[in-house]
């Protein structure tokens, strides 16, 4: 098992001048992956100072777990194609049921969490007290409010960590992709500190470091390294999208509202019989189609369908890596990025 002293951990590296852990003294490396520019910013980062392939660890949650509703259907068979091109492990993992659940709970327990493991899949809790939600979650940067991050993201990962034996007595580095530019509350993240599933005094001395590697970085740095490793990035910002939040995001702009209703008739109908159902809107001052009604379809929407129906279909079509020459900047770059904060 690696060791290291405190003092040997970290070390001063450039571009970014950012204070960098020692990424040789750790047992596991596990990137907390949506598939967005800045986890796989973070994932070439890691590459390009040494971390050979097999070392990494992709961990993608499947917000929606086998539902259709939040996430963008494309993205999950997107990253098996992108994990296999460049050679990393990658594991699914899940609250049952996915936000959906959690969202029209009634006086049952949260689910359980499921997560795939190098020796099969497991499923842990599901045993709390029942309780009732049934409401969105709210625009906010206060998690308890907008519970879907914590719900079906963080408590999933956490739950990951605490309920594998491979990461008692060892030391892993937990990266996410939280950048300070993105909103005043992701400036306050610290780069590098312990993670919160961290035990590293206790019985089982379970290690567990949190790396934010892009938190200095600026999106022209975050596009830059992507061209450099020929990225092709999922098709949202191909479609205009700044970022890879959900596709039914509770943060979503007007414009984006638009969009989606234009896209995706259906699925937008479905937001909005639940917000008459829960007597509750995502937004506190207007509903979902008031907002959409204010807003302006992307561009790049209504002038690629192709696009749109391979950004809706479960399965993924095309390359995903080119060459840095032929290599092209999305139409979502430097653009709107309504998502969480």
């Amino acid at each position: 098992m690696a060791t290291a002293s405190p003092s040997s951990r970290q070390r001063t590296v450039v571009p970014g001048q950012e204070e960098m852990p020692d990424l040789s003294r750790y047992d596991h490396v596990v990137v907390a992956c949506s598939f967005g520019k800045d986890s796989l910013a973070c994932t070439l980062h890691l590459l390009e100072n040494g971390v050979a392939p097999d070392r990494i660890e992709w961990w993608h949650h499947l917000v929606d777990d086998d539902g259709d509703v939040f996430d963008w259907p494309h993205v999950p068979d997107y990253g098996r194609h992108l994990a296999a091109a460049l050679g990393i492990r990658l594991f699914f993992s899940a609250r049952q049921g996915g936000i959906v659940r959690e969202m029209l709970r009634d006086n049952v327990p949260t689910a359980p969490v499921w997560f795939d493991t190098p020796t099969g899949r497991v499923t842990v809790g599901g045993k709390g007290p029942p309780n009732t939600r049934r409401r969105f979650p709210q625009v906010s940067a206060n998690l308890s409010v907008r519970w879907c991050s914590p719900y079906a993201k963080i408590m999933v990962a956490d739950g990951a960590l605490r309920n594998q034996a491979r990461f008692s007595h060892a030391r892993t580095l937990f990266v996410t992709g939280e950048r300070a530019a993105e909103s005043a509350n992701r400036a306050r993240y610290a780069a590098f500190e312990r993670h919160r599933t961290d035990c590293r005094d206790g019985r089982v001395r379970r290690h567990i470091d949190h790396w934010r590697p892009v938190h200095a970085w600026s999106e022209a740095a975050v596009w830059q390294i992507l061209r450099r490793h020929g990225v092709i990035p999922p098709l949202p910002y191909q479609l205009g999208f700044g970022r890879l939040s959900c596709l039914t995001c509770v943060f979503m702009s007007a414009d984006q509202a638009a969009t989606l209703r234009h896209m995706d008739p259906d699925r937008f109908a479905r937001l909005c019989e639940w917000e008459r159902a829960f007597g509750c809107t995502i937004r506190r001052d207007r509903d979902l189609s008031t907002l959409a009604s204010g807003g302006t379809v992307y561009g790049s929407v209504r002038r690629r369908p192709d696009l749109v129906r391979r950004a809706l279909c479960h399965r993924w079509c095309g390359r995903v890596l080119t060459s840095p020459e032929q290599w092209l900047l999305p139409a979502g770059a430097f653009g709107e990025s309504a998502g969480p904060v």
